[in-house]
């Protein structure tokens, strides 16, 4: 890898490293870059990290726009981690587009891309330690995806060790995994913040997703169901969460194409699901399978009057 000229973190281009050693030295130079201007304000330059699995879309860019905003390195990470697939045809078909993600972060506040090798980061093999998600893990998404979050919080983990940020971005569309993400780094007194971004809808409601690329004309119309859901169920709200469930399943029938796996009201401090007679904060959160694509969405509500 070719060692950056003085003024490539001023390039719209991202520097791409591939190695946990280059992707250290790489940021350790852009912070070299950055000190004369930090110098006056008495502080060292900031870190940020955006974990993706590329594919990257508006919503990825929001991160990478709000991580510039918080920092003055932007690290945006692109690996499509084994751990946390279940279905081996699923990690097969997801998307890579490399050449592409690049392109699409050129002048987009992305200083550098970390985009390791599957042998990099488990040069071993699946490593046989790994960060746990306990009880929430095995809910809802980790229910339909056993060993889902583990996969999840051991790559989260091990981005966070390898790159060292200040901060670390997730999209509010991940609810489960922004919930067990930021357990962890409390749990494990990470020092890093972790940054929310609230979701990226097109404008017709529904939220941008890498997957959304597998539907078809039919079923990107009939995947819409999923934002009318939770649209509905905030209509009721203000009535309790049986008329809220009662709400968005209305909304979900009468659409073929559209398979509920889960819908479910949570309390956001536990991601669990709330009682009965629960007012105050809450998420609707749903899980559906539209032809052959599983989406997930959500959203937040406030139960009661």
């Amino acid at each position: 890898m070719t060692d950056p000229v003085p003024d490539a973190l001023d390039s719209p281009v991202p520097l791409v490293a591939t190695t946990v050693t280059d992707v250290r030295r790489e940021i350790e130079i852009a912070a070299r870059l950055r000190r004369d201007g930090l110098a006056a304000e008495g502080r060292r330059a900031r870190v940020a990290l955006v974990p993706t699995m590329g594919a990257l879309h508006d919503g990825h860019l929001a991160l990478v726009e709000r991580a510039a905003e918080l920092a003055d390195v932007v690290v945006v990470s692109i690996f499509v981690n084994p751990l946390q697939f279940n279905d081996p045809a699923d990690l097969e078909r997801y998307p890579r587009d490399l050449e592409g993600d690049l392109r699409i972060l050129t002048g987009r506040g992305a200083d550098i891309v970390f985009a390791p090798e599957v042998d990099e980061l488990y040069p071993r093999g699946e490593t046989s330690t790994r960060v746990t998600a306990g009880r929430v893990g095995s809910l809802f998404e980790g229910r339909s995806r056993p060993g889902h979050f583990d996969g999840v919080l051991t790559v989260v983990a091990k981005l966070i060790n390898s790159v060292g940020p200040d901060s670390i971005l997730f999209g509010e569309k991940d609810a489960q995994q922004v919930f067990l993400v930021s357990r962890m780094v409390e749990d494990l007194n990470m020092p890093v913040a972790v940054e929310v971004v609230d979701t990226v809808r097109d404008p017709d409601g529904l939220a941008l997703s890498s997957r959304n690329r597998f539907l078809d004309a039919k079923e990107r119309r009939a995947a819409l169901t999923l934002s009318h859901l939770l649209e509905a169920a905030e209509s009721a709200s203000d009535r309790g969460i049986d008329a809220v469930l009662a709400a968005a399943q209305s909304a979900a029938m009468g659409e073929p194409l559209v398979a509920v796996d889960y819908l479910a009201v949570v309390h956001p401090d536990t991601f669990l699901p709330v009682d009965d007679d629960y007012t105050g904060k809450a998420r609707v959160i749903v899980a559906a399978r539209v032809g052959d694509t599983r989406l997930i969405d959500n959203a937040a509500i406030y139960l009661g009057r």
